[in-house]
């Protein structure tokens, strides 16, 4: 069972996290993994945050010699900008600490602090920070690098920034990421990039912020990861719910999603056919690579709608929780646009969610005996 968590707060000490279930034997790069959370920092529209914050991991356990040890994996990622926060975050009381009473409309702050019956609003933000996702991007960095040994591959590109959206027809494969992560916007139509970063400026002038689409593809699955058993071993479920955990994402679908609400049944299945070298095969690829709950063989291709940054520099209308009077939201630092980033963050859940579901199928305590589970498994898909 492959299982993560994190803690820490946005200008905490550190973030951590702590992944339990790789097998042992699997070689791991720390290069790879920084790589990935840099290109979490990508993308047009970010705030001065990322100029701070340049994201190394740090291996605490379960690394030796290059390779996993089969024990839990401990990270951590240091916050440069702790040492301007250490009174603010001190674990200590020291003095009075200011708290933050005006809650963001469409942060988790008024919930939150009516939750944990809380008179400080940054007990709540500082936790519901997206740069907690920099914890899950290093989690998904190590997956990703359990996946490559079986040659499963996951990428991201944006599809839409505000009312801005690529027209480009040809579907990115894996060797087209460094283009796309080229792109000022990771998106992978130059002329709708150059558009996405026309409107950030309109946003950013503004004082206002922008959301959009992305999408996930998934490379190299077999034919059965997951189930139709169990509503909770659904993989397009858990696919959903992985992606739908990162902040501000407002919905996701998988293949053609709501578009086949507009199809006749003869118009929105992918019909089957069987080549005697290949095995079945697919012309189409409506269902976006997963049937009944389980991957059918085709690309996993999963999309997600990331809604506006709720922290505005013209801040919204709210309510002091102290006093009740009506006042303006608190402004906190926070990116213009992070569709780009959120996209890179859905990878790195794909991948968890991936890998988890693989070793649920092909189990092993090493690499190497989770590889002969799926050769041998591959051998028996070849016969039927």
């Amino acid at each position: 069972m492959l299982r993560f968590m994190t803690a820490g707060e946005s200008h905490g000490q550190a973030l951590v996290a702590i992944l339990e279930g790789l097998p042992s034997g699997i070689p791991v790069s720390l290069e790879k993994v920084n790589r990935e959370l840099e290109r979490r920092q990508l993308g047009y529209g970010r705030g001065k945050r990322m100029a701070i914050e340049k994201d190394q991991v740090k291996i605490i356990s379960g690394i030796r010699h290059g390779q996993t040890i089969g024990s839990p994996i401990a990270v951590e990622i240091t916050n440069r900008d702790w040492q301007h926060w250490q009174e603010v975050m001190a674990i200590e009381k020291k003095g009075e600490s200011n708290p933050v009473t005006q809650p963001r409309p469409g942060h988790a702050d008024l919930a939150g602090i009516i939750k944990t019956s809380s008179k400080d609003i940054r007990n709540i933000l500082e936790r519901a920070s997206a740069r907690e996702t920099a914890a899950r991007v290093a989690v998904g960095a190590l997956a990703k690098q359990f996946l490559l040994q079986f040659h499963i591959s996951i990428i991201s590109h944006v599809l839409q920034i505000g009312s801005v959206k690529s027209t480009r027809k040809q579907s990115p494969k894996p060797k087209d990421l460094e283009e796309i992560d080229k792109s000022i916007v990771r998106c992978f139509d130059k002329l709708a990039s150059q558009k996405m970063a026309k409107a950030i400026d309109e946003a950013t002038k503004n004082k206002d912020t922008l959301g959009g689409v992305f999408e996930v593809r998934i490379f190299g699955l077999p034919i059965g990861l997951g189930s139709y058993t169990q509503w909770d071993q659904r993989l397009n479920a858990n696919l959903a719910r992985a992606i739908m955990s990162i902040p501000a994402i407002k919905g996701v679908e998988i293949g053609d999603g709501f578009a086949l609400a507009n199809l006749f049944g003869s118009q929105a299945h992918d019909e089957i056919f069987y080549h005697p070298k290949s095995g079945y095969y697919r012309k189409t690829n409506h269902a976006g690579g997963i049937e009944g709950g389980m991957s059918n063989g085709e690309t996993i291709i999963v999309r997600a709608v990331m809604k506006p940054i709720p922290t505005l520099r013209s801040p919204l209308k709210t309510v002091d929780i102290i006093t009740k009077a009506a006042t303006l939201a608190c402004k906190e630092r926070s990116d213009i646009c992070a569709v780009p980033s959120a996209a890179v963050i859905a990878e790195s859940m794909a991948a968890i969610e991936i890998a988890s579901n693989f070793l649920q199928k092909f189990s092993g305590d090493s690499l190497e005996e989770t590889k002969r589970n799926f050769s041998a498994y591959l051998n028996s898909v070849k016969k039927r």
